[in-house]
């Protein structure tokens, strides 16, 4: 894990929920301090979910800057997950009260934030320290905003696959049908795994 340019104000950008059949997708932008401790940074996804909380609390103490985004389901319909991904990422950086100097996003697309240059990174999130930061932040507020969802929906069971295409998610689906919070330009229903 390293920093993209220890000397300037690197703003690293990732989002959580692309892959999702239900909820938003969560994005997050975050300003590390050059002296920042990145013991067992990496993408959010290879680590634990306890070591992810220890991480955000790191992260929320010691960070320049931070802030988090998302775009609602409906959203998503409108705008495509893609464009919804990038947009909450502007939101996310519309949101820091500190201008970064340069944005570095992980993947291979993102859409030019006003005059701030900007570098994507496949991967980023397992590169470089204020990405991985962004996708441990995005990851987290997005589990908890599922958990708190699951509470009025516990069908789904979304306190455990957080919305992601389980078979239990499908077939959950096919039995209850869908609710407000499913992505419906999504394919929701694989009919192969029930034939």
């Amino acid at each position: 894990m390293k920093f993209f340019d220890p000397n300037r104000l690197i703003a690293g950008c990732d989002e959580a929920g692309r892959g999702c059949l239900a909820g938003p997708v969560v994005a997050a932008a975050v300003i590390l301090p050059k002296g920042f401790p990145i013991k067992n940074l990496r993408d959010s996804k290879k680590l634990t979910h306890q070591k992810r909380l220890e991480l955000r609390e790191i992260i929320l103490a010691k960070a320049i800057d931070y802030k988090v985004a998302m775009r609602s389901p409906r959203d998503i319909e409108r705008q495509n997950i893609l464009w919804a991904s990038i947009s909450a990422m502007h939101d996310a950086l519309d949101g820091l009260t500190t201008r970064p100097e340069h944005v570095i996003v992980d993947g291979n697309r993102f859409k030019p934030y006003g005059a701030v240059p900007y570098t994507t990174v496949v991967k980023g999130d397992d590169i470089y320290a204020s990405i991985s930061a962004a996708s441990i932040l995005a990851k987290t507020y997005r589990d908890e905003h599922m958990c708190a969802l699951h509470r009025d929906y516990p069908a789904y069971n979304w306190e455990s696959n957080k919305g992601y295409p389980t078979l239990a998610h499908r077939q959950a689906i096919m039995e209850c049908g869908s609710c407000e919070h499913h992505r419906m330009t999504f394919k929701l229903l694989q009919p192969t795994l029930f034939d």
